[in-house]
């Protein structure tokens, strides 16, 4: 069996592939790609049991067949090959070699018998998202997944769909994320991916306007296919916080700030605080400023800006990196603030009338 292929193409489809393969396992296939040769065709698939990314290229081949590669040694062996055609050619015994210009490899592959099966495709429901939508929805809430195993489902991104309204929303519980936007279907859907698989979606991704996203629903998968990929991933089990019920419908405080004059501030405050350290930034909201400060063992750092703002005197704290995050993700030249008190969640809102995203970060208590 043999092929020849371009090195741009198949090295971008085995960068993007290999995100699912299991960086250490007792299963050896699961750190490989498996190739399948179907005459000009060849199919890369990477499974770990958890993601698994599939994509087609076009080659030079008439034959038919499949085997399991190393996919980091695969990658760095295509990287470094001087010409840009590519030749691979598989011995009935396993041994690939993989040639271009002056260059040979010969390695040992693996049988693809061993290769895990992916989900089945049949009996998916479909929903169409616009990649750059999806995107702009992964990319402003997945900072608020949780890191630890405490509560497994929230490692995931609860996916709310219903009455024309897709809610995107990630907590961890100090944060929590929720990204909205229209979509067509009337029907309702409720399932959690993992952040970790929404992250290399993210990566893969088209910003252009057009390119569409299927999303294809089942029981214990969800199937993601665009630009040419296929994207499995198990769904997370369990039930997601009732996250409608924690965000505020009122507030009695409403500041209205420039996004980065304000991340400037917290960044230089950042230089004092560490792990060991975790001081509360703290905010005086009055009289059209915002008094910023935090003292920890290593120093202190005071800061006033200008805000618009309603209501009454406030003075509240917050973790400074959860602040710094969500205000980053927000991605907008100004963010509104509201207050309901110094021992209640601050929401964070776009300034204009866009309902896009809220935000919710809760306060950390103040010594007197």
């Amino acid at each position: 069996m043999v092929f020849i292929c371009e090195k741009s193409e198949i090295y971008e489809a085995i960068s993007n592939v290999s995100k699912a393969t299991a960086e250490r396992s007792s299963i050896a296939c699961l750190e490989g790609i498996k190739l399948t040769l179907k005459g000009n065709v060849l199919t890369l698939t990477a499974y770990d049991l958890e993601i698994g990314i599939e994509t087609d290229i076009t080659v030079r081949s008439q034959d038919v067949g499949s085997f399991v590669l190393n996919a980091r040694l695969f990658a760095d062996i295509v990287k470094r090959m001087p010409a840009e055609n590519i030749t691979v050619e598989i011995s009935d015994n396993l041994q690939v070699k993989i040639s271009g210009g002056a260059t040979e490899y010969k390695i040992a592959a693996i049988s693809a018998q061993e290769y895990p099966e992916l989900p089945s495709a049949d009996e998916c429901e479909s929903i169409s998202v616009q990649q750059s939508v999806l995107k702009s929805m992964i990319n402003k809430t997945l900072f608020a997944t949780a890191q630890t195993d405490m509560k497994p489902i929230l490692k995931g991104e609860l996916f709310d769909i219903k009455d024309g309204v897709f809610n995107l929303v990630a907590l961890d519980g100090h944060k929590l994320a929720v990204r909205t936007e229209p979509i067509k279907t009337d029907k309702e859907y409720k399932f959690v991916v993992p952040a970790k698989t929404l992250n290399e979606i993210a990566r893969m991704l088209k910003d252009e306007d057009g390119n569409v996203c299927e999303i294809k629903v089942a029981k214990k998968h969800i199937i993601f296919e665009f630009s040419g990929y296929t994207v499995y991933t198990r769904v997370l089990e369990g039930e997601f916080h009732p996250y409608k019920n924690a965000i505020p419908s009122e507030s009695a405080i409403t500041v209205i700030v420039e996004t980065k004059k304000l991340i400037d501030s917290l960044e230089r405050t950042m230089l004092l605080i560490n792990e060991r350290m975790n001081s509360p930034v703290k905010f005086l909201f009055e009289n059209g400023q915002i008094d910023i400060s935090c003292t920890t063992s290593i120093g202190n750092i005071n800061e006033v800006l200008d805000a618009e703002m309603k209501g009454p005197m406030l003075k509240i704290g917050f973790n400074c990196k959860y602040m710094l995050d969500t205000l980053k993700a927000s991605g907008d030249e100004k963010v509104k603030m509201l207050f309901n008190g110094s021992q209640m969640p601050l929401k964070m809102v776009p300034a204009g009338n866009s309902s896009e995203y809220t935000y919710l970060v809760l306060p950390m208590r103040l010594q007197n």
